[in-house]
């Protein structure tokens, strides 16, 4: 699979790792040593399409699904979900099931760590030609612009496939938050999972026959902190992208709004309903769906006033899995 990344750069994701990444500085530390600075390298001159204001964005909100709705087989809620998943590639979950006490501890886990003395998370920092650990991914170049966040990522499930020696494990509730967190998100991707093979004309067990690994969706979660910029207008949390994954679950904090996803050429604000869950669909997802399902581009901005954090879950098929177009698929998202 080959990630590409803005300034024309790419690298080919193999079994042995999901890619290499270049160490770069803790934007962290930069905010913490000189608030103000904003290095040259951190700056996107050319921020492409127009954004749209966050009065007029709430006219184009991303589509709500009720999953109490979904997971029982509502004709109409699964309607909604074919129609979210063609014309956005986006929606929110609502009702999902997953207890709010969940959501806020891993919530206050992932703020915790990034609390950390840089010198204790550094203990944690990517090896060389991996994936998981602390700093930024998908640093191909010197001269590559980089993102104004730092994060960690951590393979979660199968439970065989969990690197303990980048778990925080030191920091007190971490480890038992994210377990608990990783199972929750599980269940509710493999229910999602079945309602896309339903929509494309499979049983709802047909996609996860196709997607190898013993039919396993694997996981990997990003925990990601955005820390407050003096100058936001010049800079992104994480630049354009769209994800090769399957699908990805996200947690987002409630008051802060920072993730935008490209709908007809412009940049829209997603204002996140608080407990929900946001889903996206991905590149496999899509290259299944013979494209009925977009995989949408996306980014994150910056605060002035306020620091972010959001927690991405990828759930995605078995590295060595041929993905094609399941010859079933139809335009009307209806098993035949």
């Amino acid at each position: 699979m080959e990630v590409r990344v803005e300034n024309g750069g790419s690298y080919e994701v193999g079994k042995s790792g999901w890619g290499q990444s270049l160490p770069v500085p803790s934007i962290q530390e930069i905010v913490r040593s000189e608030f103000q600075l904003v290095p040259q390298r951190y700056i996107h001159e050319n921020k492409d399409g127009p954004i749209i204001s966050e009065d007029l964005a709430d006219s184009l909100e991303i589509p709500v699904i009720d999953f109490s709705f979904l997971a029982k087989g509502d004709e109409d809620e699964v309607q909604k979900l074919h129609l979210a998943c063609k014309d956005w590639g986006f929606f929110q979950v609502i009702n999902h099931g997953v207890k709010e006490e969940i959501l806020e501890k891993m919530k206050a886990a992932v703020a915790a760590f990034f609390e950390l003395p840089f010198q204790e998370n550094k203990k944690y920092a990517k090896a060389e030609n991996e994936i998981e650990g602390y700093g930024q991914n998908f640093v191909v170049s010197e001269h590559q612009k980089l993102d104004w966040s730092d994060m960690i990522f951590l393979f979660t499930f199968p439970s065989q496939n969990r690197n303990f020696k980048f778990w925080p494990l030191s920091l007190p509730g971490f480890k038992e938050a994210l377990e608990e967190y990783s199972r929750e998100m599980q269940k509710l991707a493999e229910e999602l999972q079945a309602n896309f093979s339903v929509l494309m004309g499979l049983k709802r067990d047909g996609l996860k026959r196709l997607q190898g690994g013993g039919g396993e969706l694997k996981q990997g979660i990003r925990m990601n902190y955005y820390p407050i910029c003096s100058r936001p207008d010049l800079v992104l949390g994480i630049s354009p992208h769209s994800d090769g994954t399957s699908f990805t679950l996200l947690l987002q904090d409630d008051d802060v709004t920072g993730l935008q996803i490209k709908h007809n050429e412009a940049w829209v604000p997603v204002k996140p309903i608080p407990n929900s869950l946001i889903v996206n669909i991905g590149d496999a997802t899509e290259i299944q769906s013979n494209g009925m399902y977009k995989s949408i581009e996306h980014r994150a901005v910056t605060n002035e006033k306020k620091p972010r954090i959001s927690i991405a879950t990828f759930m995605f098929p078995d590295d060595e899995q041929e993905i094609g177009p399941v010859e079933t698929v139809n335009i009307n998202g209806r098993q035949h």
